[in-house]
């Protein structure tokens, strides 16, 4: 049998759009031989869909156009992911698979296991299925999966059980393959797992399995496509590409091909899905511009290169906006960084005479006009320029802070936080120190003609220059330190003690700042939409109360 696979990238909501995405890989999968094609989860809709699903008619829409699809590929099996309307146990909508072949929907898979953990709320729109789905087609017997029936939540935690295996049901119910449509979010290190999952569900119940996972960028979530074909040895032979829109055409009993593919890094995985997540996100809210404040430093200037990789450097506009702290070495690092990159434009909007002349207006009714008060002022000032700039050209500003700033609160409201995406804020400073230097040393495997990031961005202290000699340790532990700080409070949700004994720090500073991280919640709450690239991150899959006085008692 052969049976393709298309690894597309859905619009949520554009379900015609949809619709002839999934069209024009049938279509190619039929000149390439297929008999069969599957889809990623929820494709005719797009994935998350969250309460867009629960509006009225959406549903029937993509159920018209399972039917189209049906009528226009009439010798061809589709698996074709949607919401469907049910009337079971309460509930009124299933996350499904249309079966459509012979030229109409001939029946539908029902999403068994529905995730409630991290950025997944599935219970809360759909109600699971209740038994496995096997088609038999072309020799074969199909056993049809959706994602978590798949993963069994083993791909981000191992621990995690359900009471149910649909895996090895289908198994048990004839299935002599294995065929998954998934539309799992992008996390550095989940790809690697996700391998050993398929392998071990392969060689475990000794069918092939075939998954298709949705690519492409939706809101925070990012995803990087991997669908892969394992045949019932264990060994991977296919694999479509990463971070690519690609429809494959695979023989099940054709053998393996493929050979291992080359290591990626974990920056290299990290620029290629931000650069994902930002193109996603750019055009599918209609933005073609970007506008970013430079300021010389390490954050900004990544920022600046992952930008004029997702748009084109034509479409990106830098802001320069020197205070009087600002130093020569950090403007000059700026202009460096836009004419490496060829930035469409690079604007300089002192904030100096303004901060002087706002200063004294407020100390005029204020009594404790410095300090913190006068360093916010200054960022504000910035905030307020580059939303100016994009009011009024159209463009979209991006946010520079990474994820440590976000978890201490080093990060101003309506100061350096304002934008309308923040590609850094699931990054922590360290990464960003290797994904900087990454860039540098293979510039050309991104297209670039030179290394574009200046060298004394990367080597210089950290600084915000809102005060005369200022460096980011004034405030902050050593990035290294806080870094695993907040990776044992946020991604391992340890507490103080745990997180000392794992890392060596001192306790009285493990406790320190993760109650410094706690009292921020409210300006993360605030904070513009995250690129998710870790397994905890700020935003949705985090919810945490702001006015909460928690702490472990003592052991």
């Amino acid at each position: 049998m052969r049976i393709a696979a298309a690894q597309i990238d859905p619009t949520i909501g554009d379900v015609e759009g949809n619709l002839q995405r999934i069209d024009r890989a049938a279509s190619d999968a039929a000149a390439a031989g297929a008999e069969a094609l599957i889809t990623p989860e929820m494709a005719l809709l797009g994935y998350p869909p969250r309460d867009l699903v629960l509006r009225h008619g959406v549903a029937e829409a993509c159920e018209r156009a399972a039917a189209e699809l049906a009528r226009r590929h009439p010798d061809m099996l589709l698996l074709v992911g949607l919401p469907r309307r049910v009337e079971r146990r309460g509930r009124t909508l299933a996350n499904a698979i249309a079966i459509c072949r012979g030229g109409r929907v001939e029946g539908f898979h029902d999403k068994r296991l529905l995730p409630t953990y991290d950025v997944f709320d599935e219970d809360r729109w759909f109600v699971p299925g209740d038994h496995a789905t096997v088609i038999e087609h072309a020799g074969e017997r199909l056993g049809v999966l959706l994602c978590e029936d798949l993963w069994g939540g083993a791909d981000v935690d191992a621990s995690r059980t359900y009471p149910v295996d649909p895996a090895a049901e289908a198994v048990r119910a004839g299935a002599t393959m294995l065929v998954a449509a998934s539309a799992s979010p992008f996390v550095l290190g989940k790809r690697a797992r996700q391998r050993e999952r398929l392998v071990q569900v392969a060689t475990t119940l000794g069918v092939p399995v075939l998954l298709c996972n949705q690519i492409g960028a939706n809101d925070d979530l990012i995803f990087d496509g991997g669908s892969a074909l394992v045949d019932a040895a264990g060994r991977v032979c296919e694999q479509w590409p990463l971070f690519e829109t690609a429809t494959r055409t695979v023989d099940l009993r054709g053998g393996c091909r493929l050979e291992e593919p080359s290591p990626r890094t974990a920056e290299r995985d990290l620029i290629d899905a931000l650069v994902c997540g930002i193109r996603g996100y750019f055009r599918k809210t209609g933005h073609g511009r970007a506008t970013l404040g430079l300021s010389g430093g390490i954050d900004s200037a990544l920022v600046a290169v992952l930008a004029a990789l997702a748009l084109g450097p034509a479409a990106v506009t830098g802001v320069m906006m020197p205070s009087r702290f600002s130093s020569r070495g950090s403007v000059d690092d700026a202009k460096a960084l836009a004419a490496n990159l060829g930035l469409g434009r690079l604007l300089s909007l002192p904030i100096a005479d303004l901060h002087e002349r706002f200063a004294a207006h407020l100390k005029s009714a204020l009594d404790a006009f410095s300090g913190l008060p006068d360093e916010n002022l200054q960022s504000r000032l910035r905030g307020l320029t580059v939303m100016a700039v994009s009011n009024a050209d159209g463009s979209l500003v991006l946010s520079t802070g990474n994820k440590s700033e976000l978890a201490a609160g080093y990060a101003t409201l309506y100061g350096d936080m304002v934008g309308g995406l923040a590609p850094l804020g699931d990054v922590l400073k360290t990464q960003v120190y290797a994904m900087a230097r990454h860039l540098n040393a293979h510039f050309a495997d991104f297209g670039l003609r030179a290394p574009p990031i200046p060298p004394d961005s990367i080597s210089k202290a950290p600084s915000a220059e809102l005060r005369p000699n200022q460096t980011d340790q004034d405030s902050l532990p050593a990035y290294e330190d806080l870094d695993r700080i907040v990776t044992g409070w946020i991604e391992h949700e340890g507490d103080p003690q745990a997180i000392t004994k794992a890392t060596g720090l001192e306790l009285a500073l493990v406790d320190r700042w993760c109650r410094a991280i706690d009292r921020a919640q409210f300006k993360r709450d605030q904070a513009p939409i995250v690129l998710k690239v870790a397994a905890r991150s700020f935003g949705r899959g985090r919810p945490m109360p702001i006015a909460a006085q928690w702490r472990l008692p003592p052991s």
